[in-house]
């Protein structure tokens, strides 16, 4: 199979640095890629693997030992002279996302253990990583559990089994890439400061260079063999580079005032503990290796900071990757100063010759790192003006939608037609040049987050792993067996199997096992759930304060959300009609930025938003019917656009569906109109000043004070 060449990939300059840094030293512990869909993610690294060098291994050995130096734990060893010797390419390891723990790790050869009586070890993608390169595409969407023990291994270079009688240590040390979509969910903090590295890619918005990209593609999909032999030669020349920096690198000297550089900058922007300095010294130093030199440089210390920082620096799962670069710079000059003209770029060499495709040579892979910097006045997370407060907003008229300055009574409107609801059409002229009740020029902050109460789905799921609500799961404590071979609950299986040995005719030490027998566990733990905000922003919301409290306590649902591995989903209405601001992800640092830009004013079509919701909620149960709704509804219950019975209609449609209300009606004379609305939907009604867990907790308290 040929492979498509790593030097052929047009562009991506920062990540191709990024992986040559941990081909020359694995140690550095890895690459993070962070990016949208369809950037090369995975060309690349499949690319990246056909460049390492061969590896020598013993021959017969399942773990790959290197036979000048075997491992003495190795449990295929003790390795011997006379062993015999095999040379082989470097292995790509893929880990998909589907893997359970035992594939990952290994695990009792139960084949061998039940008709042999023997304890056997069958080795997992660990231990055939080993001296390769393990690729975890979307790592963020594997289960927690794997992903400590994946980066585990990858920082101790040793991989512990310790299961179903098996205890078993061996070397396991490799390159680890790792890919992810943001917006499908982020990896907690603790996580992503186990990845060396961390690169963001986006594709590139130069229709030249993006020409190049599907030019080069096509070439390659015509005629594989012929466009990887036409770069033959560069991809010769980048593999000759990489095994003499390797080679290089034992030799390279890391001066004390690079040393104080690195540390600095790891005090400067306040990184938690020490590894971010021992990975910066470690990719400066095979920068150096790279680029043919035997000292590190502050250029290769700048260029370390600006890969192992950025993910390092967030103090809030809502807190994106980022680095101040001219603080960078000031710390680097306050503590001995450097050439920014200095600045090594990672080399890449093109074909020549007639070795050149009809392509053409790939561009110049000089990365100017001051370039690639944002300009003063660029936001990276700016929405855009259609999605913040000054854009159009659901009815279409901006911030400032229509409102009720008539003081028509909400009981006169008309029954909400479903259509117009959801899509603000059909509004009347009337209703297009009313003015908003209370408008927010620009949204109110949140109100600080903290810690609220726990709402889970009742009844037991069969959703994706996660934390909030019980389910059967992949993991957790076992409750029982059932036929079946995915999970084998071994002693089930025995005692399935035992009845039936003399019928067998079984003479021997092992069992005769058929595959009725086989049982495997059913175990019970915790689930995501998809929750579904759907949230008040209209002008009786709009008061600063109000606004302030309510922005707070969705805020922090969202983080709650985040800690129990939920989906989150964002629906807003106001004016004549609802929006889907956020569709169901995995990403709720998506929802905290939809819900900072939030405009608010004009009527309340409480009707729209239920219908929406509904909406929302059926074409997910199409999509995941395993993963189980919570409905969180934010509102003082008024609707101003429609009438009560409306909003009573629509959220009957949603019956069924687990819910809670957090009433925001507030002042000494409450109305109550969100308790209907929960009744209706079958809810439990929270009022806001009560969602926290402290305030849970002090009711109680006074409660028992009172008997």
């Amino acid at each position: 199979m040929n492979t498509y060449p790593f030097s052929a990939i047009t562009g991506l300059d920062d990540l191709k640095l990024a992986l040559l840094i941990n081909a020359v030293s694995p140690a550095v512990g890895g690459v993070l890629v962070r990016g949208e869909k369809g950037t090369a993610k995975s060309t690349i690294v499949r690319g990246l693997a056909a460049l390492l060098p061969d590896v020598t291994v013993v021959a017969d050995c399942r773990f790959s030992c290197d036979p000048q130096a075997p491992d003495p734990q190795c449990p295929d060893g003790p390795h011997v002279d006379d062993d015999g010797t095999l040379v082989r390419p470097a292995r790509l390891v893929e880990l998909p996302i589907g893997a359970a723990e035992d594939r990952l790790t290994g695990s009792l050869d139960l084949e061998r253990a039940l008709t042999e009586g023997v304890q056997a070890y069958q080795p997992g993608l660990l231990a055939e990583a080993h001296r390769g390169v393990l690729y975890v595409d979307e790592v963020n969407l594997l289960h927690d559990h794997l992903v400590d023990l994946l980066l585990d291994a990858a920082a101790m270079g040793h991989s512990y089994v310790e299961r179903e009688g098996v205890s078993i240590r061996h070397a396991s040390r490799f390159l680890l890439v790792g890919t992810m979509n943001p917006e499908e969910g982020e990896l907690r903090p603790q996580l992503l400061d186990r990845f060396g590295l961390t690169v963001e890619v986006a594709a590139t918005r130069d229709p030249e260079e993006r020409a190049e990209v599907v030019r080069r593609r096509l070439a390659y999909e015509a005629d594989p063999a012929a466009f990887t032999l036409g770069w033959a030669r560069a991809e010769a020349e980048l593999a000759w580079r990489i095994g003499q920096a390797r080679a290089r690198l034992s030799e390279v000297v890391l001066p004390d005032g690079a040393l104080r550089q690195i540390t600095a900058v790891c005090a400067a922007f306040e990184v938690d503990g020490l590894r971010a300095d021992i990975v910066m010294a470690r990719a400066a130093m095979a920068l150096a290796a790279w680029h043919d030199r035997t000292v590190v440089t502050a250029a290769d210390v700048r260029i370390a900071a600006r890969l192992a920082l950025p993910h390092r620096r967030r103090r809030d799962p809502f807190d994106a990757p980022g680095l101040d670069e001219d603080k960078l710079d000031d710390v680097l000059e306050n503590t001995g100063g450097y050439d920014s003209d200095d600045a090594s770029e990672p080399d890449v060499p093109q074909p020549r010759g007639g070795s050149e495709p009809d392509t053409g040579p790939d561009p110049d892979m000089t990365v100017d790192w001051d370039a690639r910097r944002k300009p003063d006045d660029e936001d990276p997370d700016d929405p855009g003006p259609d999605d913040g407060p000054d854009g159009p907003g659901p009815d279409g008229s901006g911030p400032d939608g229509p409102g009720d300055s008539d003081g028509r009574d909400a009981r006169e409107g008309p029954l909400v037609d479903i259509e117009q609801a959801l899509s603000g059409e059909g509004a009347s002229d009337e209703d297009d040049e009313e003015r908003t009740r209370v408008d927010s020029p620009e949204p109110a902050p949140a109100d600080a987050v903290y810690r609220t109460r726990v709402f889970t789905v009742p009844g037991l799921g069969d959703g994706a792993p996660g934390r909030r609500s019980r389910a059967r799961t992949p993991y957790g404590r076992t409750t029982g067996a059932r036929p079946g071979a995915r999970s084998l609950h071994l002693t089930a299986t025995l005692l399935a199997a035992a009845p039936h040995q003399r019928a067998r005719g079984r003479t021997g030490p092992g069992l005769v096992i058929r595959s009725g027998d086989l049982r495997e566990r059913v175990r019970e733990g915790r689930e995501g759930n998809l929750v579904l905000f759907v949230v008040d922003a209209s002008g009786s919301m709009a008061a600063r304060q109000r606004m302030r409290a309510v922005k707070g306590a969705v805020l922090s649902l969202l983080l709650d959300a985040y800690q129990r591995r939920d989906k989150v989903g964002l629906i807003t209405f106001r004016g004549t009609s609802a929006e889907l601001a956020l569709p169901p992800t995995s990403s709720v640092e998506a929802g905290a930025r939809r819900l900072e830009t939030l405009p608010t004013g004009g009527r309340t079509p409480l009707a729209a938003g239920l219908l929406r919701a509904a909406d929302v909620l059926r074409g997910e149960r199409l999509r995941d019917p395993a993963r189980r709704p919570l409905l969180v509804l934010v509102t003082d219950g008024r609707a101003t656009h429609g009438s009560p019975a409306d909003a009573l209609r629509a959220a009957g449609l949603l019956h069924g569906v687990t819910a809670v209300v957090v009433d925001c009606e507030h002042g000494p004379v409450r109305l109550g109109l969100a308790g209907g609305i929960a009744a209706r939907l079958g809810a439990e009604v929270v009022r806001l000043e009560e969602l926290a867990a402290d305030a849970l907790t002090s009711v109680v308290n006074d409660s028992r004070a009172a008997a």
